[in-house]
């Protein structure tokens, strides 16, 4: 008896999808048939909704199948499935608790064909959608309801964006978490908003908007996943960016060897014309103006209110319940928005203090936080207190290695945010720990002592000042920095870039054999190049009533007297005063004439980007002392390239703030031989050196030479030509020998040397 059940169902299925494809290829001839198929859906759905939870499992297929049937061929006769689409919605919203799983996924994916068919729109779906997802139990339900409103929004906004479906979408969740802040539904909205950031559909302030309301949430949960937004968002936009773009990387060298090298078929020749395709579609890409993704932090209207709202509500509040380890997460958000912003939250660095404790569980968290939240505008007499602990808590003789690299590079830290902070009783104490026989305090004592070298050299005495340092501060180029003064209207390292343009313009006119000084012909020739389109006025001439400078008159002494050397005494006075004056003069000329170089430069040429590539070398191998070695000179450049690549966004982390901490640490012998095994591969399967090559050589799909596949050739197969090798006689083996000479001149037998 269920054999003929479920055979007479399978030939139900049978005849739709035949009749299905029918009617997509001809609709006017099967009307009738699609009539008796609806009224025959309408009854069915009449005894479905009249009892949902008792229905047969003969009716539940039945209604399933017909429901897929008339989704499929909807579009073909829209006036008569005007209602179908309210129907499916209207048994999905009043009964999604009782329906059956597979009855309702049927329900959900016929109302998403119908989107793609352009029957209802996005809209209606996911107003349909969405309240059913934050309100059913079924894990089922929600995982399926999410993935298709994350589908379809992707859908909508594919080829163009679609603003005002955003803006709605964006409505609802907003409405959501501020209309019960203490509800968990709240987590949806987060969910939805952070991958669309992160697929970079939505990159407004709108969405940002909507994770800062969620990080002012009344549940635990909602308030991490909005900081947690903040905290990582831009980060796995950027690694979802570089995944799709590595994923098309295509080695076109070696398809094109394979292709000569294999045998030519229709299946090859398509996946060539794919991988042209895909290099050419990667150019154009490239070519594109790189679009301007902002980070969160900078779409935010109010940062200062909202680190204040932070600040008070999770950090101070003593009825907070939030536990450690999320705490330490708003403290990170409330410190980068600080430091980034240059905010000013005074009661912040107060809370530091019980916690800038070696026993404190995850300090090193917390002088992650401390230094994040330091900015060039934070009074240092608020800064002084806090260093100080840190020096007297865990950079001692008696604290341990680890301890004391911690507080130094934690102290360092601050100090390269606010060098203010730091007086120099102490400082002289913490550079003296450079000479520690432990590497880590070393190397981060000679870190705090480079950075004041840099900064403030006169905080240090003579003989830890340097030789740049020293000549700089005898010379005047270095002064001591006033709170909250800032260098405006420079741009770092011009000068090295004008000088890098005069030594091409030089070379090029050496090159052309032209003389090394420029005339004056060719200078008014080179100025009208270099000023392009621009037009000066030269109507200007001196007849044209401009300003004079005029020596002044001198007094003419008249004397009747013979006696003539007062007056030459007098003289010498005065010409050697006038050398002075002179002198002084031509200092301030040759300034002024720099500063106006200088400013000519930046005022009348348009960087392009390869200047600003150029100039950001140029700066970082100014920065490298070229005195050292040549392997110490790279070893600098590439720290001094990690530095300039860390952008001021990036977060101030934990394992910074620990730096060589690791390497005072004694491993244990367990730890010891898994750091030797590490990389070696699986050593259960031995293999030579040559094996290992030729293992790696197949799976870069290269291939193999003639005398390794001879190798593998069967004895049977190569025993006719060794005898004939053996019956070569003397002219033979000449003859063949000249032609292997020959073959090997030209390049073996195709001849391709060289390519």
């Amino acid at each position: 008896m269920v054999k003929r059940k479920v055979g007479a169902l399978e030939k139900v299925d049978a005849d739709l999808s035949n009749l299905q494809y029918k009617i997509k290829r001809d609709p006017t001839s099967y009307r009738e048939d699609f009539l008796n198929q609806y009224s025959q859906y309408e009854h069915q759905r009449e005894i479905f909704l009249q009892a949902p939870t008792s229905a047969t499992d003969n009716g539940i297929v039945s209604i399933r199948d017909l429901i897929d049937f008339l989704a499929h061929i909807a579009d073909c006769y829209p006036q008569d499935t005007a209602q179908f689409p309210q129907d499916l919605m209207h048994i999905l919203s009043t009964h999604h608790e009782e329906l059956e799983p597979e009855l309702r996924e049927k329900v959900v994916g016929s109302l998403v064909l119908l989107r793609r068919k352009d029957i209802i729109d996005s809209s209606t779906l996911l107003h349909t959608l969405f309240p059913i997802l934050i309100s059913t139990p079924s894990k089922s339900l929600r995982t399926l309801l999410f993935q298709k409103i994350l589908s379809d929004l992707r859908t909508s906004n594919a080829n163009s964006t679609n603003h005002r479906l955003n803006r709605t979408i964006q409505t609802v969740l907003y409405n959501l978490l501020t209309s019960d802040r203490t509800s968990t539904k709240g987590l949806w909205a987060v969910k939805i908003t952070r991958e669309l950031w992160k697929r970079q559909i939505w990159t407004d302030s709108k969405a940002v908007e909507i994770m800062k309301e969620a990080s002012l949430a009344d549940s635990e949960k909602v308030i991490v996943g909005g900081v947690r937004f903040f905290l990582g968002g831009d980060k796995e936009r950027e690694e979802l960016e570089d995944e799709s773009s590595d994923d098309e990387a295509v080695d076109m060298g070696r398809l094109k060897h394979q292709m000569a090298i294999n045998k030519k078929n229709k299946k090859k020749a398509r996946m060539m014309d794919s991988a042209v395709a895909t290099v050419k579609k990667k150019e154009r890409k490239k070519k594109q103006p790189h679009p301007l993704n902002f980070s969160a932090f900078h779409l935010l209207h109010d940062p200062q209110g909202f680190a204040e709202a932070l600040f008070s509500k999770y950090l101070q509040n003593t009825r907070s319940k939030l536990n450690l380890e999320q705490k330490l997460l708003v403290l990170q958000l409330v410190s980068r928005l600080v430091g980034l912003h240059k905010l000013t939250v005074m009661s912040l660095y107060t809370y530091f203090l019980k916690y800038l404790t070696p026993r404190q569980p995850s300090v090193t968290s917390f002088l992650a936080s401390l230094a994040q939240a330091t900015h060039s505008l934070v009074p240092p007499d608020v800064l002084e207190p806090l260093v100080q602990k840190i020096a007297n808590e865990f950079v001692s003789e008696a604290a341990a290695a680890e301890v004391a690299s911690a507080g130094l590079n934690a102290i360092r830290e601050i100090c390269v945010r606010q060098p203010l902070a730091m007086n120099d009783t102490l400082l002289q104490d913490l550079v003296m720990y450079r000479k520690s026989k432990d590497k880590g305090v070393m190397m981060a004592a000679k870190g705090l002592l480079s950075l004041y070298r840099e900064v403030g050299a006169d905080m240090l005495k003579k003989r830890d000042r340097g030789k740049e340092a020293a000549m700089g501060l005898r010379s005047g180029q270095r002064k001591e920095q006033r709170f909250g003064e800032e260098v405006v209207g420079e741009i770092e390292g011009l000068e090295l870039l004008e000088r890098w343009k005069e030594e091409q313009r030089l070379r090029l006119r050496v090159e052309k054999g032209l003389p090394a000084e420029i005339g004056s012909d060719e200078l008014e020739g080179e100025d009208e190049e270099d000023l392009g389109d621009w037009e000066v006025d030269e109507a200007d001439t001196d007849d044209s009533g401009d300003w004079i400078n005029v020596e002044s008159d001198k007094e003419i002494d008249i004397s009747d007297s013979d006696n003539d050397k007062p007056a030459t005494k007098k003289a010498k006075l005065d010409s050697a005063s006038s050398k002075v004056h002179d002198d002084k003069e031509n200092v301030e000329d040759q300034a002024a004439t720099a500063a106006l170089k200088l400013s000519t430069l930046a005022t009348t040429r348009i960087l392009t980007p390869a200047d600003l590539a150029k100039l950001q070398e140029l700066r970082l191998s100014a920065s490298i002392n070229q005195q050292l070695p040549a392997s110490q000179r790279k070893r600098a450049a590439q720290q001094a390239a990690a530095l300039q690549a860390r952008h001021a966004d990036d977060p101030l982390t934990a394992a910074e703030i620990e730096g060589l901490a690791s390497l005072s640490k004694k491993s244990s012998k367990a730890e010891k031989i898994a750091l030797a095994k590490a990389g070696k591969g699986d050593e259960s399967v031995h293999q030579s050196t040559q094996a290992k090559r030729k293992e790696k050589k197949e799976a870069l799909g290269k291939s193999t030479t003639n005398k390794e596949k001879a190798r593998k050739k069967n004895f049977m197969m190569t025993l006719g030509k060794g005898k004939a090798k053996g019956k070569r006689s003397l002219v033979e083996q000449g003859r063949v020998l000249k032609a292997h000479v020959e073959r090997s001149k030209r390049g073996g037998k195709r001849g391709n040397k060289g390519k």
